[in-house]
């Protein structure tokens, strides 16, 4: 694992740092870097287990996830993408395929406006949860993008919390953590597959 700087790092320095570790892979290494990482989410048994999968949409230079909605379609699985609220709140919507999406907030891609309404906690029983994050350590607490969007969905949800990392993002440090901060379940890099909370396994 990479070292974050230690645990007396702000968060802000973090994320600067850490998107620029993002930003310096070549398009053709993160693209098989993130194959797989796939290859190993489509062992993990949460994954497997799931018939209904929450991620990000991802954009720019974050772990790919339009591979993994196909692989999830493919599979049987239904699939849900957040929409964000002024709240700072989330609220997930199953889509069909990716031409449900459309520009949202801050240019990212959301669920139409035609997906229907929000899943509810008791329809994401079941579910695996794909959390975004620029890095993570050895517990499963990541620093996201400041908005506290995940912390506040993730504290209600009942399923398993995996993420998505390449190796450059895990910390060998521990990384700063509030009391609101909701760790992940796993860790699936493309170097290995990590559970985070052994009452999943």
């Amino acid at each position: 694992m990479a070292s974050s700087q230690g645990t007396d790092a702000g968060k802000t320095a973090l994320r600067e740092e850490y998107v620029r570790v993002r930003t310096r892979m070549s398009p053709v290494v993160r693209a098989a870097t993130d194959a797989r990482i796939l290859q190993r989410l489509e062992l993990l048994s949460a994954w497997r287990e799931a018939r209904l999968v929450l991620t990000y949409v991802s954009f720019g230079t974050e772990v790919d996830t339009h591979a993994l909605m196909r692989a999830a379609w493919q599979a049987g699985k239904q699939v849900a993408v957040p929409r964000c609220r002024r709240s700072h709140a989330l609220d997930f919507f199953v889509i069909s395929s990716e031409d449900d999406l459309e520009p949202g907030f801050r240019g990212l891609m959301e669920p139409s406006r035609d997906c229907g309404q929000p899943l509810t906690t008791p329809q994401l029983v079941g579910s695996v949860c794909i959390v975004p994050g620029l890095v993570f350590d050895a517990d499963g607490y990541r620093i996201g993008y400041g908005g506290g969007y995940y912390d506040r969905f993730l504290a209600f949800y009942p399923g398993e919390k995996v993420a998505l990392v390449r190796g450059q993002q895990l910390s060998g440090n521990p990384l700063p953590r509030d009391e609101h901060d909701v760790p992940v379940d796993w860790l699936v890099s493309d170097s290995g597959t990590w559970c985070c909370n052994p009452m999943v396994q």
